[in-house]
């Protein structure tokens, strides 16, 4: 008779390591605010941390090359008038960032490769729609553009930034909305609010599927969907005791397995590996991170170990399975942020003793392209995500520029109609200048060809605004001075008539005053 004593699994072994303290990023000024958030957002080119600004609200976007320690004067992203509460970076375009803050706006911003060299105030959308605080956002997974922000007015609303207009608007929580996450075709949403429900929303119908008591402490719960459909929260019990709880869409009433941690009094965040099935549980005020493994087999999630540290953490971010590195066995990365201003990175690894690569630990993982577009979606179509192999590693693409399209807002009033349309006639009449501007051709001797048989080199769009905008100003410019030239005209012609004319003296008359002017050697 055999019996097995220890569970079989690929990632009992894996491990917790911190990079030295010059491979990290320090003197970091990380928000203060109370705000139970991660304060931090990484993708494979950049990494974002949401820091304490004086006049309003700001965060840093870092290279992941500019390691060391951070000046103080590094530029920020910095054009909310309150406290930025969160931030989440776009899954299919890995230089365009979202930002929600306390002035109840949510701003998408475009940030340049290799970052920014200056303070960045101006970004590429402002979304307006709450009337208190924004303090989640967080974007689909698979439709482009679509993008989902929570604020303290207990409304959720569903945008496409692509126009800069809300899609849906979903008004079921009776109280503050803790967290938000989609399901892995993005079909369905899981929310936990103060009221101590989870509920799962069907997002396209506005309809509260299911509904259940979370966990029955009155402390901040977290609920995010597994690949295959499961949800896993993490809350706090009645005696203030942290635990997590595994359940079925179906039944949300019966978790399936229900266990208790410890008493601490920090949110957990669950930072989930859908493509290891493996869930890091971070804590807020932890030094350790927890890691389990969700299988089908009892007890349904297996706790593996704990990586542990000497300091607290104030936030934390996970790489996406596409910035790790496949050559060492690294499966998950995260950057943890203490409140000495450090940025300490841990990279999780399953010890493998062959150097090529290992196919079991990386399977096809989700890619930065979209399945869907938002109003494919928005129209009711599903798909699964796109999925890609990283075997030779990833390796991110050129920046691609976020454009936005205003549509016409049918509750706009009759003065905002008026604005757009002296925009669109001022736009189509510098596209006409620059049409009547364009040049004759020039030869070139050597060629024997006009030189503007040449296509001219595209511009930016962001680039073409501001030619556009400098060209305006100069056009104003000139007329200013135009009209300055005018005035001092009519008023030199003025002063003229005024003044009588100095009569000249008779030839035979001496001319005192010349007399006087003239030096005493002279007279």
């Amino acid at each position: 008779m055999s019996f097995r004593v220890v569970r079989s699994s690929k990632f009992r072994h894996v491990y917790g390591q911190a990079l030295k303290r010059e491979q990290c990023y320090d003197n970091i000024r990380v928000s203060k605010s109370s705000w139970d958030s991660t304060f931090c957002a990484v993708n494979p080119k950049f990494l974002a941390i949401i820091v304490e600004s004086a006049g309003g609200g700001a965060f840093i976007v870092l290279p992941h090359n500019k390691v060391g320690r951070i000046p103080a004067d590094h530029p920020l992203v910095g054009g909310h008038k309150g406290p930025v509460l969160d931030i989440a970076w776009c899954p299919h375009n890995d230089n365009v960032i979202a930002s929600g803050s306390e002035d109840c706006v949510v701003k998408v911003w475009q940030i340049p490769d290799g970052g920014i060299s200056r303070t960045l105030t101006e970004p590429v959308v402002d979304l307006v729609y709450h009337q208190r605080r924004v303090g989640l956002v967080l974007w689909h997974p698979i439709a482009q553009n679509v993008l989902l922000t929570a604020g303290s007015d207990n409304q959720i609303a569903i945008w496409n930034v692509g126009t800069g207009e809300v899609l849906l608007s979903l008004d079921c929580h009776p109280d503050l909305i803790y967290s938000a996450c989609w399901n892995w075709t993005g079909s369905k949403l899981v929310t936990t609010c103060r009221d101590k429900k989870i509920r799962i929303i069907d997002p396209r119908k506005g309809e509260v599927e299911s509904e259940a008591i979370a966990h029955e402490g009155s402390k901040a719960s977290r609920a995010i969907f597994l690949k295959h459909g499961l949800v896993f929260t993490t809350g706090f019990s009645r005696m203030s005791e942290r635990q997590y709880t595994l359940r079925t869409p179906d039944a949300l009433n019966e978790p399936i397995v229900t266990v208790e941690i410890d008493t601490s009094n920090g949110v957990m965040f669950p930072l989930y590996d859908p493509d290891t099935n493996l869930i890091y549980l971070c804590g807020k005020g932890d030094s350790v991170i927890r890691y389990f493994e969700v299988t089908p087999e009892p007890p349904f999630v297996h706790y593996i170990n704990t990586f542990q540290t000497p300091d607290p953490q104030r936030g934390i971010g996970m790489m996406p399975k596409r910035g790790c590195d496949v050559a060492t066995c690294e499966i998950a990365k995260f950057y943890r942020l203490n409140n000495s201003g450090l940025c300490q990175v841990v990279s999780m690894t399953v010890p493998r003793k062959s150097e090529l690569f290992q196919e079991d630990l990386y399977p096809d993982t989700l890619s930065d392209e979209a399945s869907l577009t938002a109003d494919e979606w928005l129209s009711g179509e599903d798909a699964e995500p796109c999925t890609m192999s990283l075997k030779g590693g990833y390796v991110s693409g050129r920046a691609q520029q976020l454009t936005v399209t205003k549509r016409t807002n049918a509750l706009a009033t009759g003065k905002d109609r008026e604005k757009e349309k002296e925009r669109e006639r001022e736009r189509r009449r510098d596209e006409e200048d620059k049409d009547n501007r364009s040049p004759t051709p020039r030869v070139d001797s050597n060629a024997g060809t006009p030189a503007s048989a040449t296509p001219p080199p595209t511009l930016n769009p962001l680039v073409e605004k501001q030619l556009s905008d400098l060209a305006d100003e100069i056009r104003k410019l000139k007329s200013v001075v135009v009209k300055q030239e005018n005035r001092i005209r009519a008023l030199e012609a003025t002063v003229k008539s005024l003044i009588p004319p100095i009569p000249s003296p008779a030839p035979d008359q001496p001319d005192h005053n010349h007399e006087e002017n003239m030096a005493p050697d002279e007279v």
